[in-house]
């Protein structure tokens, strides 16, 4: 005789008593929908329940009665965080191209007379993303809700004049994008939104990190398990170079940053940058961030409700590409410019989107900068390709090889997902037009023969060698283990995976990357799933040196997903395949570094300054630690991300202790286990139920 969920989650007193009190914890963040948002989660359970499990107390029945009851405070905080019903999606295709000006973003400068403090807030505003859409609601940065933007405030510092920033949580209770309550993810008792902020590519310490697990809710109402401070020391000890800030908070950084919680931060040094002549001044030194969106026929920002395996995580989809792209958060804008240099600060912040960029009349691009840091010597290129949260500094001359032409399209040719997916289409294949007018002007500026020298460092002076492995797990039929690599496409090759691991462990698994601060490591980071990723380490200096691609590639996975360990798998007798070259314009320190699919790359990575070799000017090992993931987004919710524990130069400990940043979620109801619970509950549940 069949026992149901319900019955399951009534079955004990005990049960009831917890029932009633997540119920009535939960009673003012959404007394409406909750009730409904339990039934759809657990439905499929009940049924499951009546045909496979009995009576008997078996621990199949334990686990679903556990299961039910977590999927209960996961299902009715989702309701309460997300948004309603809403309207349809609508066809981009219908918008017309280039009729926005490329818009100039506010700056806010972080060394004025008031000294070096800033307060800055996420607000819900208004944003206009074309002519002919109605203005979308999206979450944003700046000094206030009126002065607000989509990206936020490009926010100027200068190399060595530290700068405190009080970032401030305005938004609502309710959050206006779906997300997927089956990710481990930050969940307030009280309602509201959480957001953290992370100055990607900073250098800064670990409690200014914007660590996954330091967030925040309105007023600081709540906190996560490793927040500490309302204010964030950013030391600006590093050298001039491009930066970004976005949302990092747990389980939905690719909602929060898809809803607009994005902005540039540029570090400059007018003594070390003015003699190389670049292109200056507010017109001729640009940000451009990229981040594609799809949007409803309101003109809200569309993301998917269903995901790709809904029987285990309802929303949560492999990545998310938008039809229409947006730079400076206007579809297709265009940009007037003369017959002179410009300058250009791409940052890619698109959820999962590559771009290959290049010029419709041949133009090429002037590499003088990639992510944070200078080239040593300017590199020219007809094709820009821009990973995922990665940042090129380019020089463009509009006077040169156009043939007169009037304009000049920036396209995009990269498939998606990056490389072996579908090739782009008229709409998210067009990125922006720059108009050349017929002015004349002078222009004194140029692309200099030399540009800024950084520490060289050898790959023999490494003090250890780690391998890093990238690969999804489990196949979205309830079973787990490794998936395969199929066709090296797409993701769909691996069958849609429930989760993506590095070397096969969670996020709150014990940290095993334990550098030591003020030393030189290598990084073998192998891909064994189809796809590109954007590998990204907090606080460290990174460069890819060369790749190799892995020859018997299924028996070495075969070993890895039995041993989980490259070395013992014999990584080296399979690292013997062609050569992929480093494109010269990314031989830089960087932030981010692409890891092609089937291929071990070789990352040479400092912890410390690359532009003088000097140690951090902090405590790089205090808590609560950094992390480092894959950049898209996607995938750093669903556990491509591990952390980063610096030990001191004087410690032999060799291994620190670093505390679980995903165990907060939901122990604040008393019930004694974490959200992380509730994926793993729920995974072996369904296995279990399917082969019962």
């Amino acid at each position: 005789m069949g026992m149901d969920a319900q019955e399951a989650l009534t079955k004990s007193g005990e049960d009831r008593d917890v029932e009633k009190r997540i119920r009535d914890q939960l009673v003012e963040l959404n007394p409406i929908d909750k009730e409904e948002a339990v039934k759809k989660l657990v439905n499929r359970d009940r049924k499951a329940a009546n045909e496979k499990v009995d009576k008997s107390g078996s621990i199949e029945a334990e686990m679903l009665r556990k299961t039910a009851l977590l999927l209960l405070v996961v299902g009715a905080a989702a309701a309460a965080m997300g948004p309603p019903d809403g309207p349809e999606k609508v066809e981009v295709s219908s918008l017309e191209m280039y009729v926005d000006q490329l818009p100039q973003m506010p700056k806010i400068y972080g060394y004025n007379a008031t000294a070096a403090n800033l307060t800055v807030g996420m607000f819900q505003i208004k944003w206009k993303f074309h002519r002919d859409l109605p203005p979308s609601t999206v979450f944003a940065f700046g000094t206030s809700a009126e002065v607000a933007t989509f990206p936020g405030p490009t926010i100027e510092a200068l190399q060595g004049v530290p700068l405190q920033v009080t970032w401030e949580n305005h938004l609502p209770r309710r959050h206006i994008l779906p997300w997927d309550p089956t990710l481990s993810a930050a969940v307030p008792k009280r309602g509201g939104i959480p957001t953290v902020v992370h100055l990607h590519g900073g250098v800064h310490p670990p409690q200014s990190d914007g660590s996954a697990m330091a967030w925040f809710t309105g007023g600081f109402n709540e906190t996560g398990a490793t927040w500490s401070t309302p204010s964030y020391s950013y030391p600006n000890a590093q050298g001039p170079g491009v930066l970004w800030y976005h949302d990092h908070a747990l389980g939905l950084t690719r909602v929060n940053l898809l809803a607009g919680l994005l902005g540039a931060y540029i570090i400059r040094n007018p003594v070390v940058e003015g003699p190389l002549g670049l292109p200056s001044g507010d017109d001729l030194d640009r940000v451009l961030v990229l981040a594609d969106r799809s949007f409803n026929d309101d003109g809200s920002i569309y993301m998917n409700s269903t995901g790709d395996n809904p029987g285990t995580h309802p929303q949560w989809r492999m990545e998310y590409f938008g039809e229409a792209i947006t730079v400076n958060g206007k579809a297709w804008p265009f940009l007037s410019v003369a017959r002179r240099r410009y300058r250009f600060r791409i940052i890619n912040a698109c959820n999962a989107r590559y771009f290959n960029l290049s010029f419709t009349n041949s133009l090429p691009f002037h590499v003088v900068g990639s992510d944070a840091a200078y080239l040593s010597r300017p590199v020219t290129t007809a094709h820009l390709l821009v990973a995922v949260a990665e940042a090129f500094d380019v020089v463009v001359d509009f006077a040169g090889g156009n043939n007169g032409s009037a304009d000049a399209e920036m396209v995009n040719t990269a498939p998606y997902p990056y490389p072996g997916g579908d090739a782009p289409n008229q709409l998210n294949g067009k990125v922006m037009k720059f108009v050349i007018t017929q002015q004349t002007t002078t222009d004194n500026s140029t692309v200099p023969a030399k540009l800024l020298e950084y520490v060289k460092v050898a790959e023999e002076e490494a003090v250890q060698r780690r391998y890093i492995v990238l690969s999804p797990y489990g196949n979205g039929n309830g079973t787990g283990g490794m998936g395969g690599m199929e066709g090296m496409g797409g993701m769909e090759g691996m069958g849609s995976p429930l989760h993506l691991y590095i070397n096969g462990k969670r996020p709150e698994d014990p940290v095993t990357e334990t550098p030591r601060a003020g030393t030189t490591e290598v990084w073998e980071v192998i891909n064994l799933t189809p796809e590109d990723h954007p590998i990204h380490l907090h606080l460290a200096s990174i460069q890819a040196v060369r790749a190799r691609a892995l020859d018997q590639l299924e028996e070495f996975m075969s070993c890895v997903t039995m041993l989980n360990d490259a070395e013992k798998c014999n990584v080296s007798q399979h690292a013997v395949g062609e050569a992929a070259e480093v494109p010269e314009h990314e031989r830089a320190w960087k932030n981010v570094a692409k890891i092609a699919p089937g291929y071990m790359t070789t990352l040479v990575v400092n912890f410390f300054l690359v532009e003088t070799g000097e140690p951090y000017p902090f405590d790089a090992a205090a808590e609560p630690g950094y992390v480092y993931h894959c950049h898209i987004l996607d995938h750093e919710d669903n556990a491509m991300v591990r952390p980063l524990k610096l030990i001191k130069p004087g410690d032999i400990s060799g291994q620190d202790p670093f505390p679980s940043i995903y165990n907060d979620g939901l122990t604040g109801y008393g019930l004694g286990f974490s959200i992380s619970d509730v994926y793993y509950y729920y995974i072996s549940m369904a296995s279990l139920v399917q082969n019962f």
